[in-house]
């Protein structure tokens, strides 16, 4: 389902929003970085228990359109644009910290948040090498096993993750995320703390942190203080992708946190 939220000169994009099914209150679903919606699909089969369950494509992200600004504020917004009232948030990665800051800007439209094992303050990280790692990864990839090899070691879920974002070429698959639109993204997080984004929290929220996190150390439980009303849980033997790594203990935080 295509729409535009945008309504910014110059920053119009239509992006794509995935029905998942499920009827009640509504919950979104925000994916990370090179990610896209259709990676949420073996949680949101669960989560349609719980309500209405839908999946945003990021701008520059699966089938969304590509256009700047490729900022934290106005990925937020675009967010907000495809929202019709109070809305349950669960993002991952750069979904859980656009889900802070929509939170922040709209918590009328916000009545619950969930952040999966991301942080609010990457400064000082190399934007260029992840810009690098990814320029580096040769496409075409002529199958999506050859995606999943490529993505897949030492974790085969960020193999499965990432054949689930491709899109087919004359010659072969493409990642749907360019590599110069992914690093631009990055790029403000290495430059920009976001801890004043919490101040303007107020719903319950959840903070999931994977044992190999990608968070400094001690950041989320720091977040957790620092925001008026929320949980903080570390799964063991869990990766960047949590909700793939261990799919029963984090439908089981989600869900106690849901029904709370």
């Amino acid at each position: 389902m295509p729409v535009d939220p945008s309504s910014r000169d110059g920053e119009h994009v239509d992006l794509a929003v995935r029905e998942f099914g499920g009827e009640g209150p509504p919950i979104l679903l925000l994916h990370g970085l090179m990610g896209c919606a259709d990676t949420w699909e073996p949680v949101a089969r669960w989560l349609t228990a719980h309500g209405r369950v839908l999946g945003l494509d990021a701008r520059g992200h699966g089938r969304s359109g590509a256009r700047g600004p490729w900022t934290v504020e106005r990925m937020a917004a675009d967010a907000a644009g495809v929202l019709a009232g109070p809305t349950t948030v669960i993002g991952h990665s750069m979904g859980g910290l656009h889900g802070i800051a929509l939170a922040a800007a709209r918590p009328d439209l916000v009545r619950a948040l969930v952040v999966e094992d991301m942080g609010v303050d990457f400064v000082g990280r190399d934007a260029d090498a992840a810009r690098a790692w990814f320029a580096a990864v040769p496409q075409p990839f002529p199958s999506l096993d050859v995606v999943r090899e490529a993505f897949g070691w030492p974790r085969p879920e960020f193999g499965e993750y990432m054949a689930r974002c491709v899109r087919a070429g004359p010659d072969g698959l493409y990642l749907s995320t360019s590599a110069e639109h992914a690093a631009d993204v990055a790029g403000e997080w290495a430059r920009t703390a976001f801890w004043p984004l919490l101040d303007a929290v107020r719903c319950p929220v959840l903070l999931i942190e994977a044992a190999e996190s990608v968070a400094p150390p001690g950041q989320m439980a720091e977040m957790a203080r620092r925001l008026p009303d929320a949980r903080h849980v570390r799964i063991p033997g869990t990766g960047h992708l949590v909700h793939a790594a261990a799919p029963q203990a984090y439908r089981a935080a989600v869900e106690g946190f849901l029904t709370r």
